[in-house]
């Protein structure tokens, strides 16, 4: 078990450097919207989805390796990806009502935690 652990962290760790390298590659905003982030998300989406299908299809990695790449190095390179996983196995299963509900809530509450997460350190600032 600690394997997979060790290997989701150092996935998760090459990722987060790779995100940060490639960010740097693309302008920081277009006509406001924050590009950069834009951009990892979209190849991070396009990667999550070509590599589980790969793994389902032709490849059939170790356990480890299956790790260090899906929570790990696409984790770290972005959650939006795992979040794109989890909609499309919804979506693919034909649970269309759970996977817009999925989306909802996920964006939704996802904002609401932030703003209450903003709104407290405002309240606490002296």
């Amino acid at each position: 078990m600690w394997l997979l652990y060790l290997a989701t962290g150092a996935g998760g760790a090459l990722g987060a450097v790779t995100r940060v390298f490639l960010s740097s590659l693309f302008v920081d905003s277009i006509v406001g919207l924050p590009f950069q982030i834009f951009c990892i998300n979209v190849i991070g989406c396009f990667a999550m989805g070509f590599l589980v299908e790969m793994m389902s299809i032709y490849w059939s990695p170790s356990d480890a390796v299956r790790h260090f790449l899906i929570p790990g190095f696409l984790g770290g390179f972005t959650t939006f990806s795992s979040f794109s996983l989890e909609f499309g196995l919804l979506f693919e299963k034909h649970l269309y009502a759970e996977a817009m509900l999925y989306v909802f809530l996920s964006v939704f509450l996802g904002m609401v935690a932030f703003f209450t997460g903003v709104t407290l350190v405002r309240m606490f600032s002296w």
